[in-house]
């Protein structure tokens, strides 16, 4: 299958121009799970779409987002197409969401202004984690608050004590990928993740993917 897959792939990218192509290799070689977001019933739809257009900027691949009260649709305008290129995954239930990133080898991570166990310039970026963030105005739930491994605060030294949580998830975002990035972690998509994304990119960008890709296998 995967051999068919590579075929599959290299007969599609005849179909792109040379700077997409490039482009999908740069950016792919940028692209991580070590790192996750998880954003929790949040009311505002624009820090959503903001928040998975942060995930987008620092390469960050899987987004997660828990519908327990407020379904979303994602705001075209704020995610800057970032929807094409960033997987969201969605849940009804937080204990749901927690239990599939833990089988996944994820740490969970509280992100709060109230608990001062992490300052965002200690945490320890080594650890393949998923970043939670809670509702504009009650913050993470019991649940999530119950079973996370570590709590991770943004330092503030104003009288304002919390920020928007679009702005908290590119803060947090941009310090950890950058260490990431300039460590010696193997934090990079493996060879089967990159085709399979390369493939799913593809799909969202080519027009009559469904009869390309069948006259690809008629030719078989």
């Amino acid at each position: 299958m995967a051999m068919t897959d590579e075929k599959l792939l290299e007969f599609l990218n005849t179909f792109l121009t040379k700077e997409r192509h490039q482009r999908f290799q740069t950016v792919l070689a940028q692209r991580t799970k070590h790192f996750a977001v998880a954003v929790e019933d949040v009311y505002q739809l624009h820090n959503t779409s903001a928040v998975m257009r942060s995930c987008d900027v620092f390469g960050i691949q899987d987004l997660h987002v828990i519908e327990e009260r407020n379904s979303k649709r994602i705001d075209r305008e704020i995610a800057m197409g970032a929807q094409k290129w960033v997987d969201v995954h969605r849940h009804h239930k937080v204990k749901d969401c927690i239990q599939s990133l833990k089988a996944q080898n994820y740490q969970i991570v509280a992100t709060t202004p109230h608990i001062n166990e992490t300052l965002l310039v200690d945490f320890d970026y080594t650890k393949k984690s998923c970043f939670f963030f809670g509702r504009e105005t009650e913050g993470l739930s019991e649940t999530v608050m119950n079973q996370a491994d570590c709590f991770l605060k943004i330092p503030m030294f104003g009288f304002t004590e919390s920020l928007n949580i679009s702005v908290s998830a590119a803060i947090i975002l941009q310090q950890v990928t950058e260490k990431m990035r300039s460590s010696e972690l193997n934090w990079h998509l493996s060879a089967a993740e990159k085709l399979a994304l390369n493939l799913k990119w593809i799909k969202k960008t080519i027009k009559n993917y469904d009869a390309i890709v069948a006259r690809f296998y008629e030719q078989q």
